[in-house]
């Protein structure tokens, strides 16, 4: 593992995470390890990564999308183009830990930046390729973004079964949890490395990450490979499932249990619907889940918000308000906990960031501004070793800035 310049904190203090990655996917991956406390060095391109200038900024370069995804990292750039860059990146990789791209592999390979060619430079490399589709298939080497890879993997068709169009996610979801994946893949592939020594490649797709998340619920009759039944998880494909409007608002109420629907039904003053065969257990209930769900928007209707939190929260009934996106940064729960942290620039300008939300006894680093484009791009060459003529020379030519 590599000594960086950094104050080193958290578990993963000391690994070194080279990042060719761009937009959402990839960023996000490694600045879950860069809240780890790994270094996490942002490789890129001269024009920068594109969310860069994506969104209200205080300065060109650091936008809002970019805020999101780049905390605690710094960057370099290299015009991977040039020879002289291509070499520095592989003389970077030599102390690396990991490497990780989202580039089509054989453009990968074409640059001699292939896990071929870096393993033999680095033995106990990870390196990651953050991909659209694996290799061996059709697909392979195709590209991808959210939405495309949303409408391959179901969703699209899960939102038409439930609204009656079929619509993406208003949320980036298969980037993040794709990038989810790909953070706790290279960490088990670092975990294999610490017992064995072993670095190795490791491929994280998001169709395939995306179908697999998709299907957990989803895949349900045809799990019985010899009675096939249907796909699709009633529960979650009726279009009674949303906050129940109440007198006066909106409230997201959840039984789910038996003793929950007893219990919903029984002091509600329903006693009627506990003993209803339609609703006695899971197994039934979820075969008339729309009429069940019907009925209890109707109950709901009768009382304010405050009532059925109140009556809930005795009997012991999940249920919460509806917050707005406006309404968390002010959320009791989430102020208590402190999820939001404030950080000032040199010009005491204030950045509002979220914190990540683990907790764990080890220190881990504060949050740090995104780094602006190549910012540290002098200082890691030099700690690679490179002699001042040659980053001069680099800087010249514009194969680093």
């Amino acid at each position: 593992m590599t000594t960086t310049t950094s104050s080193a904190a958290g578990p993963l203090a000391g690994v070194r995470v080279l990042d060719l990655t761009s937009v959402i996917f990839g960023p996000y991956a490694s600045q879950i390890l860069a809240d780890y406390g790994a270094d996490v060095i942002k490789v890129e391109a001269p024009q920068g990564d594109s969310t860069r200038n994506t969104g209200p900024r205080y300065e060109d370069g650091r936008a809002a999308i970019f805020l999101g995804v780049n905390r605690n990292k710094r960057s370099i750039v290299l015009d991977l183009k040039q020879e002289s860059a291509r070499q520095a990146l592989l003389t970077l990789a030599e102390s690396a830990d990991v490497f990780m791209h989202s580039i089509r592999p054989q453009k990968m390979a074409a640059m001699g930046l292939g896990p071929d060619h870096l393993k033999q430079r680095n033995g106990k490399l990870i390196y990651a390729g953050l991909l659209g589709f694996g290799s061996g298939g059709p697909y392979e080497g195709r590209p991808a973004y959210d939405d495309t890879i949303q409408g391959l993997s179901g969703i699209a068709d899960i939102m038409a079964r439930q609204t009656g169009e079929a619509r993406y996610l208003p949320s980036i979801a298969a980037d993040k949890t794709c990038g989810l994946v790909a953070a706790h893949a290279i960490l088990a592939a670092l975990y294999h490395r610490s017992q064995t020594g072993q670095g190795q490649a490791i491929e994280i797709p998001m169709f395939e990450a995306m179908t697999s998340f998709n299907l957990v619920e989803h895949f349900y009759g045809r799990h019985l490979k010899d009675q096939a039944g249907s796909t699709g998880y009633p529960r979650i494909m009726s279009a009674w499932r949303k906050p129940y409007r109440t007198q006066d608002g909106l409230v997201c109420l959840m039984p789910y249990t038996d003793a929950h629907w007893r219990n919903f039904f029984i002091h509600s003053g329903h006693e009627q619907y506990a003993a209803d065969p339609r609703f006695t257990d899971i197994s039934v209930r979820t075969r008339h889940i729309d009429a069940l769900y019907a009925l209890a928007q109707d109950i709901v209707a009768t009382e304010s918000t405050d009532y059925w939190l109140a009556l809930c929260d005795r009997i012991e009934v999940p249920a919460t308000r509806v917050n707005t996106l406006d309404d968390l940064e002010s959320d009791p729960h989430l102020t208590g906990v402190g999820l939001f942290v404030d950080v000032q620039d040199e010009a005491a300008q204030t950045y509002r960031f979220i914190r990540s939300p683990v907790r764990m006894e080890v220190e881990t680093p504060p949050v740090q501004l995104p780094p602006r484009l190549g910012e540290h791009t002098r200082e890691i060459l030099q700690e690679a070793g490179l002699q001042a003529a040659q980053l001069e020379a680099m800087f010249a030519t514009g194969a680093a800035r």
